[in-house]
């Protein structure tokens, strides 16, 4: 085996474009030739197999090697999409590259581009890292037939990715047009990829990549602020931002201040890109501590809110006043969870909806919550897979989001998650309401009045060894609970085998006769086991919202679902 695996690694470095990387296997393969376990290993680490192109493109740690993300891998996965976009559309796709500004993201796009161009595609660079909507916007506005995003999101910093959009004349109506890839075209793209030549073989013309107007930018900037009602209209909110180390300031500060809101505190420490991301542990705002530079930042401001992008800018996090008035942040500011705020922009969207067939979407994973504002207005509601992917294809789409804090508030622009457009229709929302005398926790509360406390919490499960995934999900399969915090089990429904209205995937939904909901499932982009956990509770009229009975029940929940797992 370590023979193959040495010819193998011999093959890839005669054939990587990269100086860098084929010294950086060299100095592997020596040592492994003479019997040295560690390099051993270590190549073998990066000879797994081809990295898989799938519906999430490409994501994985960078470095040299076939399992891995570098110019070898990118230049390959470039040549099989053009080939695609070429027998799919004829003469001249248009495509257009954008990037993070994350390791090895400048280098990707530009390989990217100039294989484009190679391969007929007429091909466009954004004017500079910029952030993952603009390129869903850009494929929107230009027409083009697809883009690609090189970017690995709120991913680890060792980590890249190569993102798909397709539009154009490669898809059949707007509802697809600047949206993710789905079956069947990632498997089609992914043959493609396997029959391009070696990396060196493939050919690149750099010199005939062109670059998006600055127009674009500037009319992404003024769609954006343009989703306030009274856009320009000076507001005395006061905003904490934070762009997480990544490329989302200036795109977002240009839209806010178009926007009307001007005062916007940014945290310092965090303001400028960074691919090391030097002051969190994960570049999520959803990971513990990673909100806290803000929450400090806010509570020094005195800010009526407090607002994180990812580092590529499709995600947004909000974290509120508490009201406690301890000193201390992390007391005095809360985030809100995904659910949480995909009911208040899903309220806000409803309530300002004119148009019949709208719809408001989210994934199956989300909270059920959004469902009953949707009902209430008389709107459609739509429950699909996880992912952009499938929400973004809601016909008649007016408001999409994930629990994993992204929302689609714009979709007639961008058909994904946007950080920035939700950045704006966050300040709105709590402007609005400080007009009105009222907080976010007011309206959070008027909610749960209105239809019910549907609270939500995560359970993660981040792993080294990815059979510890596999092993949770076969145990909950093989002895799927009876009852969950003292509730009979009413439905046990493998996701895996599919339904009428839903296509086939990893995970297990555990419904209670209470009405309490465990969803299980593998992460598509990290090594993950996630659960979603969901109580409702009804409220009383009068009473006091049951927050702290809802938070006890979600974690008997967890306790036990923890047991059942072994995690």
């Amino acid at each position: 085996m370590s023979a193959d695996l040495l010819e193998r690694v011999q093959r890839w470095i005669e054939h990587d474009p990269d100086p860098a990387a084929r010294e950086e296997l060299t100095s592997l393969l020596e040592p492994a030739r003479s019997g040295d376990e560690t390099a051993l290993a270590e190549l073998a680490s990066r000879f797994t197999g081809p990295l898989v192109f799938g519906t999430a493109g490409l994501r994985a740690a960078v470095g040299a090697g076939e399992s891995r993300m570098n110019r070898a891998v990118v230049i390959r996965a470039s040549a099989g999409l053009a080939s695609f976009l070429v027998d799919r559309v004829g003469a001249e796709p248009l495509v257009v590259v954008g990037c993070d500004a994350r390791h090895g993201s400048e280098d990707f796009a530009a390989d990217a581009a100039a294989v484009f161009a190679a391969a007929g595609c007429r091909t466009l660079r954004l004017p500079a890292q910029l952030p993952t909507p603009l390129v869903a916007y850009a494929v929107r506005e230009l027409g083009a037939d697809a883009g690609v995003m090189v970017t690995a999101s709120h991913n680890p910093p060792a980590d890249n990715g190569y993102k798909v959009y397709l539009g154009g004349r490669a898809v059949s109506g707007d509802d697809e047009r600047g949206v993710q890839i789905v079956p069947p075209d990632d498997a089609r793209i992914a043959e493609r990829i396997a029959a391009a030549p070696p990396a060196d073989e493939v050919p690149r013309t750099p010199a005939a990549v062109g670059a998006v107007d600055d127009a674009l930018v500037t009319g992404y900037v003024r769609h954006a602020a343009s989703l306030r009602a009274d856009a320009g209209t000076p507001s005395e909110l006061s905003i904490a931002l934070t762009p997480m180390h990544g490329v989302g300031l200036g795109t977002a500060l240009r839209v806010l201040e178009d926007a009307g809101f001007s005062r916007v505190s940014v945290v310092a420490e965090q303001a400028d890109p960074d691919p090391d991301f030097p002051t969190v542990a994960f570049p999520n705002p959803e990971e513990p501590g990673a909100m806290d530079l803000l929450t400090a930042l806010a509570a020094r401001e005195g800010a009526d809110v407090a607002i994180a992008l990812d580092p590529d800018a499709d995600r947004c996090a909000v974290a509120i006043p508490t009201g406690a008035g301890s000193g201390d942040p992390a007391v005095d500011w809360r985030r809100l969870s995904g659910d949480e705020l995909g009911a208040l922009l899903g309220e806000d969207a409803a309530s300002d909806s004119d148009r019949a067939g709208d719809t408001l979407a989210c994934s199956i994973v989300s909270g059920r919550l959004l469902g009953r504002i949707a009902e209430h207005h008389g709107l459609s509601f739509r429950q699909t897979l996880t992912g952009f992917k499938w929400i973004a294809r809601t016909p008649g789409l007016r408001f999409g989001y994930e629990e994993a804090i992204g929302y689609c508030t714009d979709p007639a622009a961008v058909r994904d998650k946007d950080g920035v457009s939700t950045a704006v229709r966050v300040a709105s929302l709590v402007a609005g309401l400080k007009e009105r005398g009222a907080t976010v926790q007011d309206e959070l509360d008027r909610l749960a009045r209105l239809h019910g406390l549907y609270a939500t919490a995560p359970l993660t499960f981040r792993v080294s060894d990815l059979s510890l995934i596999g092993r949770g999900m076969t145990r909950l399969r093989e002895n799927p609970p009876a009852e969950l915090a003292g509730s009979p089990v009413a439905e046990f429904v493998d996701l895996a085998e599919g339904g009428p209205e839903m296509l086939p995937t990893e995970g297990i939904l555990v419904r209670t006769e209470a009405d309490d909901r465990v969803i299980v499932r593998p992460s598509g982009t990290e090594p993950k086991l996630k659960c979603y956990l969901e109580v409702v509770l009804p409220v009383s009229e009068g009473a006091d919202v049951p927050r702290a009975e809802a938070a006890e029940r979600l974690e008997r929940i967890s306790a036990e679902l923890r047991e059942i797992l072994g995690f």
